[in-house]
């Protein structure tokens, strides 16, 4: 490690620590790669119990320079998302918030929701937290703004007929050339107006128009501006105002127990903290223009000892990796590690942004506000049964040496050997993390041979060792659970692996005769069996899909040098596949496009099928 150490280069980037089996440990970034390397491997390295436990369990390290810290920290924030390593902090959680996208690139915009904001000209009003109210917003849009609710490509030299949409009073149809530009833009700015919570302003804009509709007699208009007013009044009532000259803020507030033990030792309320497999929470609250449009909690473990600047600094590459755009500011508790960094990386995703801790006022009530939330979060997690208590008590029943803290899980779908599929599912501290879930379509086994079938499929899924969890799950008996070992045993793993099956519930082991009992309502029996019947519903709902897909197909399609140009052809000249089944190749060979190998080639075809 010495020699391999000096040959590290004095300059920014990204380093990788790696475990047994070539596992990513840890991705951190750098100024100077040298110097911070040789940190963690000096004798009196002050590391806290989560940095410990990773050097100790490191084999090897990788590096990657690059030209400036700012680059490292983008790269070392792709690279986490990337492994996930064990022991960076990790947010479980696999969303992206959705957005409302107004085309303003457009001449004549829409709104669409969208998952990953882009720097596309166009205006995004979000993240929407909890995506119900993103969808309120939009159906009242629909039915108080004149936005077309189309998507289509508008090409007013060659108008259309009105759809459904404007007969319904829902579209003022600019494909029909039925509303000038000059109000369409009005409309637009009014739509802007509401989704930013300027309310006052909108209303003053919609009362003058209310006024001016009714001096000119055009009653009838000013009774649905008049309608308009009232819904938007109606609507508002249920929002929060924090308060409007915040304008645009993310919160975030931590609890950390072992940072608020009272009338103890601090050592010993973290080793509390640590066997009760509690963690930490995070809450972050998302506020638009004075207003609270949502919160979201994250519970985070493996932060044991870990310094709280440290935390925060993870906590928000972690959150806005994830295609989350920032806000001009992010409150927050204390300053974090590497804030200068952390705020130029943010920059770079749009505005600029100012990472600030409040010390009194309205923003440092709203930090507060979030850490109460964290703490009332933490908790209600607390009052219930932790994973950790869950899977102690599972190694226990299955007589596991080792501990548990991932699990994955196999399953083989097929029917009468068609469409043969292998699912892989993949849970790790109390969730389901989706990112890591695979789908295998096997393809070196012939005829129905479910034991060969698993061991393709382990084999091709742990040939990314990312993959690679504590324990294995098979959706089967002793048989399937046999292969499986056989399996890992190949690929050089010795992780522990069991069977689950059904009716009854059970669990078999190896070397183990009689199977363990899972029918009841322990933590242990629970587990197990949800996880069994999520892979076994991951593999099915893929192989459904495959299965209707190829019975969707149409025979042509299979027929080499047979394109879609040469298929739409035979389709028109013989009305349908029967109409191609019964042309002689003289016919096949006289249809537009075709020729005589390709008339060839679809009779034989035919013939053989």
């Amino acid at each position: 490690m010495e020699e391999r150490l000096k040959r590290v280069p004095k300059s920014p980037g990204v380093y990788i620590f790696k475990g047994a089996g070539e596992r990513v440990l840890y991705v951190g970034k750098a100024k100077e790669l040298r110097t911070r390397l040789r940190s963690y491997f000096q004798k009196a390295a002050n590391l806290d119990m989560r940095k410990q436990a990773m050097v100790r369990s490191v084999r090897d390290f990788s590096t990657i320079v690059t030209g400036s810290e700012l680059e490292a920290l983008a790269l070392e924030a792709n690279l986490i998302k990337q492994y996930r390593p064990r022991f960076n902090v990790i947010l479980r959680d696999d969303k992206n918030y959705p957005y409302l996208k107004l085309t303003l690139e457009e001449t004549w915009p829409c709104l669409e929701v969208v998952r990953r904001p882009a720097r596309d000209g166009a205006m995004y009003f979000g993240p929407y937290v909890m995506s119900s109210s993103m969808y309120e917003a939009l159906r009242f849009i629909k039915r108080n703004f004149g936005l077309r609710p189309c998507r289509y490509r508008l090409d007013l030299r060659k108008p259309e007929r009105p759809c459904i949409q404007h007969q319904m009073g829902r579209c003022p149809a600019p494909c029909a050339g039925l509303v000038s530009q000059e109000a369409y833009s009005a409309s637009v700015q009014e739509v802007v107006s509401f989704l930013k919570g300027k309310r006052t302003e909108l209303l003053t804009l919609l009362k003058a128009e209310m006024k001016d509709l009714s001096e000119n007699q055009e009653y009838e208009k000013a009774a649905e501006v008049r309608d308009r007013i009232n819904a938007l009044q109606r609507a508002w009532e249920s929002q929060k105002v924090i308060a409007p000259e915040l304008g645009d803020l993310d919160v975030v507030g931590l609890y950390i127990p072992s940072n608020h033990h009272e009338g103890g030792d601090a050592d010993e309320a973290a080793e509390e903290s640590k066997r009760s497999g509690q963690g930490m929470m995070a809450v972050v609250l998302f506020v638009r223009s004075g207003t609270m449009i949502g919160a979201r909690e994250f519970h985070i473990r493996n932060v044991d000892g870990a310094p709280e600047a440290e935390i925060l600094r993870e906590l928000i590459m972690n959150l806005y990796s994830k295609g989350l755009l920032p806000p001009p500011e992010v409150l927050l508790p204390q300053e974090p590690e590497d804030a200068g960094g952390i705020a130029d990386w943010l920059s770079e995703m749009g505005a600029v942004v100012k990472l600030r801790v409040p010390r009194r006022g309205k923003k440092r009530e709203l930090v507060s506000m979030a850490e109460e939330n964290a703490a009332a979060a933490f908790e209600a997690r607390r009052a219930g049964s932790g994973p950790e208590e869950t899977l102690d008590e599972l190694a226990l029943r299955l007589g596991l040496s080792c501990s548990v803290r991932s699990i994955g899980a196999f399953d083989i779908s097929n029917l009468t050997g068609s469409d043969p599929v292998g699912a892989y599912v993949f849970w790790e501290d109390g969730e389901f993390l989706k990112d890591s879930y695979r789908h295998v379509r096997i393809r070196d086994v012939e005829g129905i041979d479910d034991y060969a079938m698993m061991r393709e499929t382990i084999a091709r899924v742990f040939a990314d060792r990312q993959l690679h969890p504590d324990l294995v799950v098979i959706d089967g008996g002793a048989g399937h659970l046999g292969t499986a070992l056989t399996a890992l045993r190949e690929l050089g793993m010795d992780t522990p692996a069991i069977g689950v099956a059904k009716k009854p519930d059970r669990a078999f082991l190896q070397d183990v005769e009689e199977p363990v009992p899972l029918a009841g309502r322990e933590p242990s029996s629970l587990l197990l069996r949800q996880i069994r019947d999520e892979v076994h519903r991951f593999g099915v709902g893929f192989h459904k899909r495959l299965r209707s897909k190829r019975l969707m197909e149409s025979p042509l399609e299979s027929i080499p040098g047979i394109g879609k140009r040469r298929r739409l052809a035979l389709l028109k000249a013989f009305g349908s596949l029967e109409g191609i089944r019964e042309a002689s190749q003289e016919e096949l060979a006289e249809a537009p496009g075709m020729n005589a190998t390709a008339a060839r080639t679809v009779w034989e075809a035919f013939r053989e099928e």
